[in-house]
């Protein structure tokens, strides 16, 4: 297994918003990264992502230009699989979905060298099942960064049946080169954070859809009450409706009742309102 100092290219499967912008920190810490999706729109779309966020940091005055030019020269797309052979560790951020994962991982296993951490980014499904799919399931590890990867501090690092400690150690260390803060939790549904949290937004959105609050009411009471930066609709939404109940329908299979999404949730996810994402949720957003 390879250590930290041996990490100098970075593969990264799946541009979208939490695969690009794990590329973005990555590339910001002097890391190399591959970014490769399955269509070159996909590409694209999260090589504009990161330059976009970029420019946002230089026009804060977080980032010098110098700086920003330099993590996107680090940054190469692409849609073939087969170009991450070189790749230190690889990072997996595609759909939560365990056959399309499985299907991956054992391809990233034909792939990489048989040294390499294979790292995937699931908010709730379980590493051993997708380490299962390849020939060294003691390199795999969840690696569960937060959204908005570039903003948000934490990073859960999730330890399968078989993942080696060394691989767990491996991954805290990797995720604190990038700035950020880890913890770790063992392979159970939902982890440590989805686990608290989706109840949490849940509870949120029946209250609402109950009639006990207004929603920005709901939001400034739990904001002001419990000191989170914000309200379970505001995060939902920010979140993505459609993840969120993807999470709640995964959890509720697992481990009973008590996560079964609610029904103005499912309304809205087959309403097409996402959250943010696509300009309204339980708010309205503008560009």
């Amino acid at each position: 297994m390879r250590e930290l100092d041996d990490i100098d290219t970075v593969g990264i499967v799946g541009a979208g918003t939490m695969g690009h912008g794990i590329a973005q920190v990555a590339a910001l810490d002097g890391y190399d990264v591959v970014l490769r999706d399955v269509e070159d729109e996909l590409v694209e779309s999260g090589l504009s992502g990161i330059h976009e966020s970029l420019d946002r940091f230089v026009t804060r005055g977080d980032l010098s230009e110098a700086e920003a030019d330099d993590a996107r020269e680090r940054v190469t797309g692409t849609t073939d699989l087969a170009d991450l052979a070189d790749a230190d560790l690889v990072v997996e951020a595609i759909v939560e979905d365990m056959d399309v994962k499985q299907s991956v991982f054992a391809d990233l296993d034909d792939t990489v060298a048989e040294d390499v951490v294979l790292a995937t980014n699931t908010s709730t499904l379980s590493i051993t099942s997708i380490a299962s799919a390849t020939d060294c399931p003691e390199l795999v590890v969840g690696l569960h960064f937060m959204n908005p990867v570039p903003l948000m501090e934490g990073v859960e690092v999730v330890v399968g049946e078989k993942t080696d400690p060394a691989v767990a150690s491996l991954a805290h260390d990797f995720a604190e080169s990038l700035g950020k803060s880890t913890w770790e939790s063992d392979d159970k549904p939902g982890f440590v954070t989805n686990r608290i949290l989706m109840p949490w937004l849940a509870e949120g959105i029946r209250a609402y859809d109950e009639g006990v609050a207004e929603k920005p009411d709901i939001d400034r009471g739990m904001t002001l009450g419990t000191n989170v930066p914000m309200g379970p609709l505001e995060l939902a939404d920010h979140i993505g409706l459609d993840i969120c109940l993807d999470a709640m329908e995964t959890l509720h299979a697992e481990l009973g009742d008590r996560y079964q999404p609610p029904y103005l949730l499912k309304r809205k996810v087959e309403a097409g309102d996402l959250g943010k994402k696509t300009g309204r949720g339980f708010y309205e957003y503008g560009d």
